[in-house]
């Protein structure tokens, strides 16, 4: 018996392809499920917040370390948390010894925004 996959993140190509604007015309039910899946991820205030946090830094990138106490969570929850940003595509894990570091996905949340220019 096959096993179900998980949700594979899109790839900046995907987003960049897929993200013509929201109100330009119909979109293909793959596109629009994309999107969907992106801005589902930014559906929930912590996820926004600790993109704002990661959008801060100097170099745009942050240790899961540094994001527990601003947003008062556990490590767990926060990681669980930027796991869905990371499957939504909109940042990057990078394990580094012990710790986990994320990056923005900056194309990623350009063509998000792009995606809903009138």
């Amino acid at each position: 018996m096959a096993s179900p996959t998980a949700p594979t993140a899109p790839t900046v190509e995907q987003t960049s392809a897929c993200c013509s604007t929201v109100t330009g015309g119909v979109l293909e039910a793959a596109d629009a499920e994309r999107l969907a899946r992106m801005f589902k991820a930014l559906g929930d205030p912590t996820r926004v917040r600790l993109l704002s946090l990661i959008a801060a830094q100097p170099d745009r990138e942050a240790c899961v370390c540094d994001l527990t106490e601003p947003v008062g969570l556990s490590q767990p929850t926060v990681s669980h948390h930027m796991k869905q940003l990371v499957e939504a595509g909109l940042v990057v894990r990078e394990q580094r010894g012990r710790w986990a570091f994320y990056r923005l996905v900056e194309d990623t949340l350009a063509a998000l925004g792009d995606a809903l220019r009138p």
